[in-house]
């Protein structure tokens, strides 16, 4: 059996690496509870919710809400900083940074065995999405109730 994975030590990318899917499988599941089972909806659903921009959008809103501890901003600020020799696609550079910060909170907490405050920062970005908190606004299926 491998030994236990330890989060501290693994660099900001990898963590982002992990969280990304973590986050993912939040999202995936919350748009399939609204009702949206076409895969193009569920895509352009997706977007508002991990694009590089909402991520960016939903940490800035999270430290401006003071909702972090001091270890998960340090944990955000690490992925944030972290060296990346990957592009960003449709976005900048610190927007691409930004969310990989994001991401590596989710992988770090995820790793840590700390999946409480993984599902609750994942319903928090939802609700917070789901307002327009982002400015990303989100289309309602048909079959899906409004809120």
């Amino acid at each position: 059996m491998a030994s236990r994975l330890t989060p501290n030590q693994l660099n900001g990318i990898t963590l982002a690496y992990m969280g990304d899917a973590v986050y993912e499988v939040y999202i995936r599941q919350h748009l399939l509870e609204r009702g949206l089972v076409r895969p193009n909806q569920l895509q352009k659903a997706a977007t508002a919710f991990v694009s590089a921009k909402a991520q960016a959008a939903l940490i800035e809103a999270m430290l401006a809400a003071d909702l972090l501890t001091e270890d998960e901003q340090d944990i955000y600020t690490r992925g944030r900083n972290a060296k990346s020799y990957t592009h960003a696609k449709n976005t900048s550079v610190v927007t691409y940074r930004i969310s990989t910060g994001f991401e590596a909170l989710f992988g770090y907490l995820h790793l840590s065995g700390a999946t409480d405050r993984v599902a609750e920062l994942a319903h928090w970005c939802i609700d917070y999405v789901e307002k327009g908190g982002t400015g990303h606004g989100q289309s309602q299926s048909k079959s899906a109730p409004t809120k």
